[in-house]
């Protein structure tokens, strides 16, 4: 049967509906509401008054709904997570279940369809409710839809305040039980009946009403309590739903305990929708009889980040959230912001990639325990897409928990992102940050090829912000066996601290700061980097999402695009809004980035992230990062599409060496398992994402205005001098050594000759004492010739061994070797042994002279 029907309008109901309010005044007067006020000490005149000051319109307004958030999975846009102030999702009026219209009105308002917004006949009967001490009750039915309708838009608009304590008073003032309150509920009502039509406000009731346990609208409240949709609702389980709205505290369906408080009342409504006509004698029999738990299919409610589908995607979702409502589209103000994503009904379609997400939590899980006991063990892997900025991937070893008392396996930090967004500080990046001094030094002119001073030294003053800063500063390599001069490529692929060192020597301390900064690098908590010597080597507190970006640029051939989580935002009505916009610049020459990559390239061919390359041959680039007790462990890198940071470390500030941490999954330490984890979370997104090639740079990017070391063997010290300055190096006397050249002249330098040093560098000349000679090549000469050689060299001591090795009959008596061999530098007065060939089993041939 219908929910609307066609019945007498009463002469009084009539006249409510349209004649003006001052006449309704005097007509409450009339009908019996005179006695009532009195008994209040309220006169009827000061009533009147009171009645015709009310404000007449309120407006229905939109409702808060769920906001859905989207992400990818198998190529398709997927929900994965609903988030709201009020679990509600609005329904239009034929969505509706006529059996829930019929509850609405047969339950609480019978006249629903015939009177003006106030039921004088209720209130009549009602005796205006029963009044005690100015206080009114709200009894009998004398409330109408139209009147709840307008408590409940009220309780909604108090709840929308800015502040909790004026949300609890407007609450407060809109639920009173006192005569103006009631008497301003009844203006508004025939206010709503003049501007709206039966259906609308109906409609408004039954999404607007709190059916308990966190629940608003009826289909919020048929999908939580029945596992279905509101549109097609049996009349027991439409009269169990409407029988919660009077008290929905205790009659909701959360929990058998309210079952007979419920059933109660919906047999009340029952019985009323049978009285109208609306079921059937067989239906009220048969729903009177049937139990709550008969019907009751309790889904919980999936709100929140907490609660969001896909593995490891609530810290993606939370900060997704977060950034929705910094963007222009809800409003602005961040006040309007807000106020929107409340109202809701917003249809947010992410970045994620719920597959790569899903498998590198599965990495995290299985390599980086969660639940260590041997240290606070946090873990990242963040994907960003190079020519869009999108974040593919935030995933964590920690389990997402925002309970204030959640176990050590689960975190309510965000370690991904900066404390605005997640509540972390950032870590240290360790050399991962030597990218930025890399970059400089090639923006500088300096090229790959030139060598550095890769020997544990004190620089003590710097180029800082153009000034001079005097900070000794001697940094340790990694390896004791990291000395003497490398090439800035190999410099790189090896992570040599040291020779980093000399590379910002020859910069501005704060330059390279300002590139970091052009590349989106800043410190987590909004401090200033620092740009002491230190920083050099990674000491500022990045987020792993800002480096993954950074890193992003350089394979983006210089461009770069700041991270984007929001793809679209679709609002209530179905309307586009767009999504973040695109912010992509390039930050740096195409040519620098290149040479950066090709440098980088080898850290993962040979450096120290071999194990890093994935099986598919794909071009990659990349570096580790390591901080001083390698509390914190990174490897940053990827491909021309897309680049992965992996960061493991401490996350309770001590600094435990990971070092020393022994991982069961990858039968290694877990520091050492970084290049093999981070090989295994790429190989999908090349799959996904297929590699390009990487611009080769070009010879003068890759040399830069770096020059030779030139050959100055055997030259005097003043023309060595004048050579180095007429190429621009500093001569440096390094004094006199052993040497084979003639005593004054050049014997070797450091750098080497050949070697690429950029110019104002400084090369050490050592001269020789003359006091050595080179031992001449004899093999193959009879003794007595090979002792007359040696002895025209200047060497004073030649024997001959009495061991022979194997010859020939035609080799026998000669010479096979020297020792010292031939070639070798050696002072005159040291021994030469010659060895003869001699039989063919290695015996003394006899007669050799």
């Amino acid at each position: 049967m219908s929910a609307q029907r066609t019945k007498p309008v009463s002469a009084v109901g009539a006249l409510v509906g349209f004649v003006g309010f001052s006449v309704l005044a005097g007509l409450l007067v009339t009908i019996g509401v005179t006695p009532a006020i009195a008994v209040a000490g309220v006169t009827t005149t000061s009533t009147i008054g009171v009645f015709e000051s009310l404000p007449e319109y309120i407006e229905i307004g939109a409702l808060p709904q769920r906001n859905e958030l989207y992400a990818y999975q198998g190529g398709k846009s997927v929900q994965f997570a609903t988030v709201y102030d009020q679990n509600r999702e609005e329904l239009t009026y034929d969505q509706i279940s006529p059996m829930l219209k019929d509850a609405a009105v047969d339950g609480e308002d019978r006249r629903f369809w015939s009177h003006g917004g106030v039921d004088v006949a209720s209130l009549v009967r009602a005796g205006v409710g029963s009044i005690a001490g100015g206080s009114l009750g709200d009894s009998g039915g004398a409330s109408t839809l139209t009147m709840q309708l307008v408590r409940n838009i009220k309780m909604q608009q108090a709840l929308e305040k800015p502040t909790k304590a004026e949300q609890l008073k407007a609450y407060n003032q809109a639920v009173e039980q006192t005569i103006p309150r009631k008497l301003e509920e009844m203006k508004l009502a025939i206010g709503l009946a003049k501007k709206y039509t039966k259906k609308q406000i109906l409609t408004a009731y039954l999404n607007i009403a709190y059916f308990g346990d966190n629940t608003y609208g009826v289909q919020a409240a048929a999908q939580h309590y029945f596992n279905k949709s509101a549109t097609n609702l049996s009349p027991v389980e439409a009269a169990s739903i409407l029988a919660i709205v009077q008290s929905p505290n205790t009659r909701n369906l959360s929990d058998p305990k309210y079952y007979d408080a419920n059933q109660a009342r919906r047999d009340v409504i029952l019985k009323a929708m049978f009285a109208e006509h609306d079921i059937s004698k067989a239906d009220l029999d048969s729903a009177l009889v049937t139990k709550p738990a008969d019907y009751v299919h309790l889904t919980p409610a999936t709100q929140g980040c907490q609660a969001a589908g896909g593995t490891g995607a609530q810290f993606f979702c939370d900060y997704a959230v977060k950034v929705v409502k910094e963007m222009d589209q809800l409003g602005g103000t961040q006040e309007e912001r807000d106020a929107a994503w409340r109202t809701g009904g917003y249809k947010i379609q992410t970045t994620l990639d719920l597959d790569l997400n899903g498998q590198q939590k599965t990495l995290l899980d299985t390599y980086d325990d969660k639940g260590s006991t041997a240290l606070s063990l946090g873990s990242t892997f963040d994907s960003v897409e190079t020519s869009t900025g999108r974040i593919l991937t935030m995933a964590q070893n920690k389990d997402y928990d925002q309970s204030p008392t959640s176990p050590p396996s689960s975190t309510s930090i965000n370690y991904s992102v900066d404390h605005k967004y997640g509540n972390s500080i950032g870590f240290q990046t360790g050399s991962t940050y030597k990218l930025f001094t890399l970059l400089d030094w090639l923006e500088n002119g300096h090229g790959l090829y030139e060598s550095v001073n890769g020997t544990p030294h004190t620089v003590s003053a710097w180029r800082h912000c153009g000034s001079t800063l005097y900070t000794p500063w001697n940094p340790k390599n990694d390896s004791l066996g990291e000395r003497g001069y490398y090439s800035v490529v190999n410099a790189t692929a090896e992570s040599v601290n040291a020779a980093f060192e000399s590379m910002a020597a020859k910069l501005d301390l704060c330059d390279i700061r300002d590139v970091a900064q052009k590349l989106g690098v800043h410190d987590a908590d909004g401090k200033a980097l620092k740009t002491v010597p230190s920083s050099v080597l990674g000491v500022n507190n990045i987020a792993p999402l800002t480096m993954a970006s950074a890193y992003a640029t350089v394979a983006n051939n210089g461009v770069y695009c700041a991270p984007i989580a929001i793809d679209g935002i679709t609002d209530a009505n179905g309307t586009s809004l767009g999504g973040q916009t695109k912010q992509c610049k390039q930050v740096i020459d195409p040519s620098v980035a290149q040479a950066a990559v090709y440098a980088m390239k080898r850290t993962i061919s040979s450096g120290t992230a071999v194990g890093a390359q994935t099986y598919d041959g794909a071009q990659l680039f990349g570096k580790t990062g390591t901080t001083d007790n390698a509390d914190q462990i990174w490897l940053v890198g990827g491909s021309t599409k897309v680049v992965t940071a992996y960061w493991q470390g401490n996350t309770d500030g001590k600094r435990i060496s990971l070092r020393h941490v022994y991982s069961p999954a990858s039968g290694t330490t877990l520091a050492s398992q970084r290049a093999s984890v981070w090989r295994q979370a790429q190989t999908p997104v090349n799959q996904q994402y297929a590699p390009g090639v990487f611009t080769d740079p070009t010879s003068s990017a890759i040399n830069g205005s770096s020059v030779s070391v030139p050959d100055l063997s055997g030259k005097t010290t003043a023309d060595a001098q004048t050579t180095l300055a007429a190429d621009g190096f500093t001569f440096v006397d390094g004094g006199t050594q052993a040497g084979s050249a003639a005593a004054g002249t050049v014997s070797s330098t450091s750098p080497t000759a050949g070697t690429m040093l950029s110019k104002g560098s400084s090369v050490t000349v050592f001269t020789s004492d003359g006091s050595q000679a080179k031992v001449p090549d004899v093999k193959g000469r009879t003794s007595s010739d090979a002792k007359a050689t040696l002895g025209d060299q200047g060497f004073t001591s030649v024997t001959v061994s009495g061991t022979f090795q194997k010859g020939t009959n035609g080799q026998a008596c000669k010479v096979a070797s020297t020792d010292p061999a031939a070639g070798t530098a050696a002072t005159k007065s040291a021994q030469v042994t010659l060895t003869l060939y001699g039989t063919p089993d290695g015996k003394d041939p006899g007669n050799c002279k």
